[in-house]
């Protein structure tokens, strides 16, 4: 039979070992307070590399000046690479923060524990060295005190024998050495009683200190030691686990760093170069050979170079119509809107609104982004508009919520904002429309960038005839105001139309509290520079009739607001009831006034105030 092993025990085994132990148990608690700063130090370094991981990735993102090159599929998944590693950082962070909570912070209250722990263990086995101690001088001193009166016991019964054997001795003086002796012999055995007493519990003291008392305490410190060496393996354990925990998403992390290497496609990041630097044009034709000897001029050759380069670019310099009819009522348009203080339109006439300055593909590209902005905007301001009806529903239906007057301004204004975006969107659908017609009759034609100018929120085509001026020019309310200049202008002076003395008066009627933020195009037009003299004179002869086609609806608008008319500050308008809907004929062109027409009846036209009315355009 194999008997079962003994666990080790320092109390049997080490029973004289008190001082080692103590060094010991003292060292191995500084091993694990040293183990716990290698800990925080690593957690310390996995949060700077996140933090700096964190930092990396902040400093590579797009700036917004190169967002554009970020279309390409290298750039695409470069971007996706700085996501998955700014993820990655995340769990450097987590690594950190779990080392922190479940490891460094543990074994910090552990060290504090074990140091009580030993300091407790040390004082109860000092307390038992000192008792023992104590019992052991005890002892001495009654051996001392034994040995003392023996020692006087002997020389007394020594005397008391002299002095019996001495004959010259009185029996008083003998007796005196007797009664010496007696008293001599009974403290020597009282010292030798206590003397054996303390002897026994020194004894029983000692036995109990080395196989009960000591070994106890002995035991604890090994009981604490085993603990603290059993910690550091759970805190190594603990470690790993934190560590092993977040390698699912460090290993996604990755996947999704391989994943965007996959989106990568070098013939679609071609495509895409082609696309964005595409100019549209055609190449140039071949230089025709000039025979000079045959007396031919190289004028036509020199021509042919010269155009070459042009592009598509408009010259500056161009055609005007200056000093005709229409051109004095584009000049009054755009004092009416320098009072009503509109951006006007100087991003036409400096050539860069309907984007002609870039080549064809580009400005077809840039006016597709425009429309698509343009839509979203108005999207959002519907949106908008529907909530504050709702809003004013509400405080109609409880006047306690709020002042539904309140409501109003704020819905004139997003009306006065959702027509200036309609009428800048039909614009640049025009503009559009224009480009792809360019590109589609060859790039190299001048007409590309001859693109056409939008008077009032509509495009307009190209007139180079007398011929040109009877087309249907017409995408929005301003074109269809538009196409006789003469004539139109002629109609908008008529008696009984709002003009701008009486435009500019604070009456409801008015509407220039808000109605001139919806003005646009309306100050200049350059592309009124490609009429040509032929044209001017037909403006001039075709002004002067007054009969003319109906003008076309652009759109219905419905009446928020009953309004009067006919009145001394409104003469030319019409009334009309709330609610009621109309075909809307001609946008406010500044002055705060919108030209309707009834549906039914005798098909009366004439003015209502724009910051009464809600307008819809049709989708041309």
């Amino acid at each position: 039979m194999t008997s079962a092993v003994e666990s080790p025990n320092w109390g049997t085994e080490l029973w004289d070992q008190y001082d080692n132990l103590s060094t010991h148990t003292l060292k191995g608690i500084e091993f694990l307070e040293k183990y716990g700063h290698f800990v925080r130090d690593r957690a310390l370094i996995e949060s700077e590399y996140a933090s700096k991981l964190r930092r990396l990735v902040k400093s590579y993102q797009p700036k917004k000046k190169d967002e554009e090159d970020y279309q390409f599929t290298s750039c695409k998944a470069f971007k996706a690479l700085m996501n998955e590693i700014n993820d990655l950082a995340g769990q450097h962070e987590v690594v950190a923060e779990d080392l922190q909570a479940y490891v460094i912070k543990e074994l910090t209250v552990l060290v504090k524990d074990l140091r009580e722990e030993r300091k407790k263990q040390l004082q109860e086995g000092q307390k038992l060295q000192q008792q023992l101690q104590t019992q052991i001088e005890n002892l001495q001193r009654a051996k001392k005190a034994y040995e003392k009166a023996f020692k006087e016991a002997e020389k007394a019964i020594e005397g008391f024998q002299k002095a019996d054997a001495d004959f010259n001795l009185s029996r008083a003086e003998v007796e005196k050495h007797r009664t010496n002796m007696a008293h001599k012999t009974q403290a020597c055995d009282h010292a030798k009683n206590e003397y054996a007493v303390q002897l026994q519990q020194t004894n029983q003291l000692q036995t109990q200190h080395f196989l009960s008392g000591l070994p106890e305490v002995f035991r604890r410190l090994q009981d604490m030691d085993e603990k603290r060496i059993k910690n550091i393996k759970n805190f190594i354990r603990s470690s790993v686990k934190i560590e092993r925990n977040v390698f699912p998403i460090i290993n996604k992390c990755l996947d999704g760093i391989l994943k965007a290497s996959n989106v990568i496609n070098e013939k679609e990041d071609t495509l895409l170069v082609i696309e964005k630097f595409k100019s549209g044009f055609q190449p140039p034709d071949d230089f025709p050979f000039e025979d000079l000897s045959k007396g031919g001029s190289d004028s036509g050759s020199s021509n042919n170079i010269n155009n070459i380069q042009v592009g598509g670019k408009i010259k500056e310099g161009g055609y005007t119509v200056k000093g005709t009819i229409t051109g004095k009522a584009m000049k009054k348009r755009a004092g009416i809107f320098n009072i009503f203080g509109s951006r006007g339109n100087a991003t036409v006439a400096d050539g860069k609104e309907d984007l002609s300055d870039l080549p064809p593909n580009q400005r077809r590209k840039k006016l597709q982004q425009k429309v698509e902005e343009l839509k979203n905007k108005i999207s959002q301001e519907v949106a908008a508009r529907d909530a504050l009806m709702k809003m004013k529903t509400v405080y109609e239906d409880n006047p306690a919520l709020g002042d539904p007057r309140s409501i109003e301004t704020q819905l004139n204004e997003c009306g006065h904002r959702l027509e200036k975006l309609h009428q800048e969107l039909l614009r640049y659908q025009g503009y559009l429309e224009d480009a792809n017609k360019a590109i589609q009759s060859g790039g190299h034609n001048n007409s590309v960038t001859g693109s056409p100018r939008l008077l009032n929120g509509g495009p307009r085509s190209h007139r180079n005839s007398v011929s040109a001026t009877e087309d249907s020019l017409s995408r929005s309310a301003s074109d269809s105001s538009v196409t006789n200049p003469t004539l139109n202008h002629n109609k908008r002076s008529a008696p009984g139309t709002p003009q701008l003395n009486h435009g500019c008066s604070n009456s409801p009627e008015s509407g220039l509290g808000t109605s001139h933020t919806s003005l646009h195009a309306a100050d200049s037009d350059p592309d009124q520079d490609h009429y040509d003299g032929n044209h001017h004179d037909a403006d001039r002869t075709d002004g002067d009739g007054d009969d003319y086609e109906p003008v076309p609806a652009i759109g219905y608008c419905r009446a928020l607001y009953a309004f009067q008319g006919k009145d001394a500050s409104s003469e030319g308008s019409i009334p009309i009831a709330q609610d009621e809907e109309l075909h809307l004929i001609e946008l406010d062109q500044g002055d705060g006034w919108t030209r309707v027409r009834r549906l039914e009846g005798e098909f009366d036209e004439g003015f209502v105030p724009t910051s009464y009315i809600e307008t819809t355009l049709f989708n041309t």
